[in-house]
């Protein structure tokens, strides 16, 4: 049973990675998406979205993390994929779910789930390009307006090559709205061959077990629920009788984890940003934290840097093992990287 940490635009990205796995329990991470729209991308652009490329492909806590391109011409993806592959991902991942609709306007994301044609020829596209021992997966929703043809979209993607598959069991219709469907993931998972990971709606251990026990997955991908309980991966596999060294980190265990945030956030966002960052955190770990509720309140009104700092400094003190999570920010090519 493998545990994966999503992606998510403007939450989930380099910074929040850094710090979950951190916590431990994820044996996986995707990065949010890289937008491919024609041209062959830079190098700088990759790592821009995915420091841990500097890192060996892992987060400074040694998990591994595939990198996530977004498009929907073949040939450009599959070309920008050589690219990115040589720098050392630990797979290609191609995003068939994005719901924006800025997104599926241009015809990327979850759009490509009304043409499973155009998806087995971007999947084979990129799996030829790619060297065989890269993994190339893809993550796709139920479908765009309706689920009829999730079947269809996951076995084009399984025949293009991937070789593993996310399924968010809610259509692009549906947003984030619960629940997610995920017995709708178990027909899916019965007519390809490949492995296939359940997402969406898993906030507790309880929504984790019906989850596989709906889709009939075992691995599961989580995004808002580990946000909202940076514990949760460590507890899912505790209620599985794995034996781990870590353990889901009561409030106090966070603290030094707030500071280290902070100064990610510090070298990726912009000032104006800030602030809002930290609080975007602190709304989500309200659902499991009741300190987090304090905390976002004495935060609320406060956009300054400066004095959100202070605010910190006085109610977030860093306990002396700050001075170990720092260190474990080491290498230091992951913060000057994270610089966007």
């Amino acid at each position: 049973m493998a545990i994966l940490l999503a992606p998510m635009e403007g939450l989930l990205d380099c910074v929040l990675r850094d710090v979950l796995t951190r916590v431990g329990g994820v044996d996986l991470c995707v990065s949010e998406f890289i937008r491919v729209t024609g041209t062959l991308l830079p190098e700088r652009a990759f790592r821009r979205i995915v420091p841990e490329l500097d890192n060996g492909g892992r987060t400074a806590a040694g998990v591994a993390v595939r990198a996530q391109l977004m498009g929907s011409d073949p040939n450009c993806l599959a070309e920008n994929a050589a690219r990115l592959a040589g720098l050392g991902p630990a797979g290609i991942d191609l995003n068939f779910g994005c719901p924006a609709k800025v997104v599926n306007r241009h015809g990327g994301g979850a759009a490509l789930l009304q043409d499973p044609e155009l998806l087995h020829r971007i999947v084979s596209a990129v799996r030829r390009a790619v060297p065989a021992e890269v993994p190339v997966s893809a993550k796709m929703r139920l479908g765009f307006d309706d689920d009829q043809a999730a079947e269809d979209c996951a076995r084009a993607i399984a025949d293009g090559g991937a070789n593993q598959l996310v399924v968010h069991g809610r259509t692009r219709a549906q947003g984030y709205k619960p629940p997610a469907y995920w017995a709708r993931i178990a027909d899916v998972r019965r007519v390809v061959d490949i492995p296939v990971v359940a997402n969406g709606e898993i906030w507790t251990v309880a929504d984790a077990q019906r989850c596989r026990a709906e889709s009939g997955c075992q691995d599961l991908m989580l995004g808002r629920g580990m946000v909202s309980d940076p514990g949760l991966a460590w507890d899912i596999l505790a209620a599985d009788g794995v034996a781990g060294e870590g353990k889901a980190p009561v409030w106090a265990d966070l603290q030094p984890l707030f500071h280290l945030f902070w100064g990610r956030v510090k070298l990726r966002v912009e000032p104006r940003n800030r602030a809002g960052r930290l609080k975007q955190w602190l709304n989500y770990l309200r659902r499991r934290y009741p300190e987090a509720e304090q905390a976002y309140q004495g935060l609320r009104l406060i956009n300054d840097s400066r004095l959100v700092e202070a605010w910190m400094a006085e109610h977030l003190a860093a306990p002396p093992v700050l001075a170990e999570a720092a260190s474990l920010a080491a290498p230091d090519v992951l913060a000057e990287a994270c610089v966007g």
